[in-house]
């Protein structure tokens, strides 16, 4: 990726933060793709172009439902030209906020974590569901299922939705559920006028300095969410994916045991993957 003349203030699984002010700052989308909580040594290239320009363009979208962080200015107004133009595919330039210490995890079809808790307890982060549903069936209605955020090299946990309000308080907790239901609700009901089944999402929100909630960080994007293609789809099994489940799916197979460092990830992975997301671009913003 190019150099970049501002100061970085933060490396993520997949994103870096670079100071512009006190009000501002740019979020590059990188190319390193993260499984399992590991950094894989092999980027996926294009990658981050790609799901900047798919959160872009919900957030745009989904403006009505929430503010976002963007300030309205662009990668031209805050780095020098040459800069801009290597970058203006991967980064924004977001306003800074306080994080909301959850990660707003929205499901509309049982799979995944997910599936497997219903297995073992009927239930899915303590939310009862009704008795002989299958693995990649429809809710009988979406649910907000927490989790913590956990630092690089961490694992999130599902938690329930009375430890979230021990974390953020009971009124913020009420806004971030209803908040997160309502945008998975109309950009799920969108996807599917596509050909793509969002099967669940994972939101990240941040309070400005009035104290407005604000959605952040990605949104949508086959990195934070589960897409599956709607004409493959059918109960019982889990359809095959948008998303790096591609790449999850090759290292479940291959026997690593999830401690890092990660195996290397074949090329034809690699260009599969690429165009997983390249696809889901495609169709969502044709």
């Amino acid at each position: 990726m190019s150099a970049i003349s501002l100061q970085k203030i933060y490396s993520g699984k997949v994103r870096d933060l670079y100071h512009i002010d006190d009000k501002r700052m740019l979020m590059v989308a990188s190319d390193r793709l993260s499984a399992f909580d590991v950094i894989l040594d092999d980027p996926i290239p294009g990658k981050g172009e790609i799901l900047t320009q798919i959160s872009n363009f919900w957030f745009a979208k989904l403006a009505h439902i929430l503010p976002n962080h963007f300030t309205g200015d662009t990668v031209y107004d805050v780095l020098p030209e040459n800069e801009a133009r290597a970058l203006e595919k991967r980064a924004v330039v977001a306003k800074k906020l306080t994080p909301v210490k959850v990660e707003a995890i929205v499901r509309g079809y049982l799979a995944g974590s997910g599936w497997k808790d219903y297995q073992k307890t009927g239930a899915v982060c303590g939310i009862a569901l009704p008795p002989g549903l299958q693995e990649a069936q429809q809710l009988p209605e979406v649910i907000f299922t927490p989790s913590t955020k956990a630092e690089v090299g961490d694992h999130d946990e599902n938690i329930s939705y009375a430890e979230c309000e021990n974390i953020i308080g009971s009124e913020l907790a009420a806004l971030v559920r209803d908040k997160s239901i309502a945008l998975y609700s109309e950009a799920a009901a969108y996807a599917q006028t596509r050909g793509i089944i969002i099967c669940d999402t994972k939101f990240e929100f941040g309070l400005d300095e009035d104290g407005t909630l604000t959605l952040m960080d990605e949104v949508l994007t086959p990195d934070s969410s589960r897409f599956w293609p709607a004409d493959q789809y059918q109960i019982g099994m889990s359809p095959p994916s948008f998303d790096k489940q591609f790449v999850r799916d090759w290292l479940e197979a291959s026997g690593w045991n999830k401690q890092a460092p990660a195996p290397r990830v074949p090329q034809d992975i690699i260009d599969k993957t690429v165009a997983k997301y390249r696809e889901a671009l495609d169709l969502l913003t044709a």
